[in-house]
């Protein structure tokens, strides 16, 4: 069986932290590593992570420069063979939604470098808001982000020796370009069809929306080109308005 190396990063995040690691801990999966990169929280954020802390969970605490560092580290010390992320107030769906991920990797002869689903919008405290408002695509390449981040983040799931570092000159939207440089070198792309994880709609690119649509629009600049990316927004604009 193929080993999923679930990434966690925190920052003082005791108000959060303790659904997601219960949902971690939940899974009816046994080949997880779940590994977690604090920031050095000063909260109970470490308290929580020594009450659900067994064989399958590895942490530090120590200073970052920024998220994009943390997340790095966290690939840094990845042994999986597929990994993905999953913040502070994320869940996943269901106990079994691990199980589903990973079947396509333990399954098909062909193993994917990206697999990705669905995912669903929770407020603070876990409850279903709507689902995401990009539709995912039936058939994922580099390409489609050109309409925007299509799958979220943490229903992005990659092989492990597919994954880049991200590029941290980016503040708010490293992990955007992370995901298109990983789709340009995958050729294998698995859609589950199902819904992989509660999204808490509290992030930091929420909270400096219109600094993280700057930057994306940089990125969608440097992969897909000034004419293409100015004319799909142009169609965002008229569908936002109609």
């Amino acid at each position: 069986m193929k080993r999923l190396s679930i990434i966690t990063i925190t920052y003082n995040a005791e108000k959060t932290l303790e659904r997601t690691l219960k949902s971690v801990y939940e899974q009816d999966y046994n080949e997880i590593e779940h590994i977690i990169v604090d920031g050095k929280s000063t909260d109970n954020t470490l308290g929580l992570i020594h009450k659900y802390q067994n064989n399958k969970t590895k942490w530090i605490s120590e200073p970052d420069n920024g998220l994009y560092d943390a997340m790095n580290k966290g690939i840094n010390m990845a042994t999986g063979d597929y990994l993905c992320f999953l913040n502070a107030g994320d869940s996943f769906f269901a106990n079994d939604t691990v199980k589903e991920i990973m079947t396509p990797a333990n399954s098909l002869p062909q193993q994917p470098d990206i697999i990705y689903g669905e995912t669903a919008i929770v407020d603070i405290n876990g409850t279903f808001l709507h689902m995401r408002r990009l539709e995912t695509p039936r058939y994922l390449n580099w390409e489609s982000f050109k309409k925007g981040m299509v799958v979220c983040h943490q229903a992005f799931i990659v092989k492990r020796e597919q994954a880049v570092e991200y590029n941290t000159s980016y503040r708010f939207s490293a992990d955007f370009d992370w995901c298109i440089r990983i789709m340009k070198k995958s050729s294998n792309f698995h859609n589950t069809h199902e819904v992989l994880i509660n999204y808490l709609n509290e992030g930091v690119t929420t909270a400096n929306r219109k600094s993280s649509l700057i930057e994306r629009y940089k990125i969608m600049v440097k992969h897909y080109g000034g004419l293409s990316t100015f004319m799909h927004h142009l169609w965002f604009v008229y569908r936002a308005i109609f």
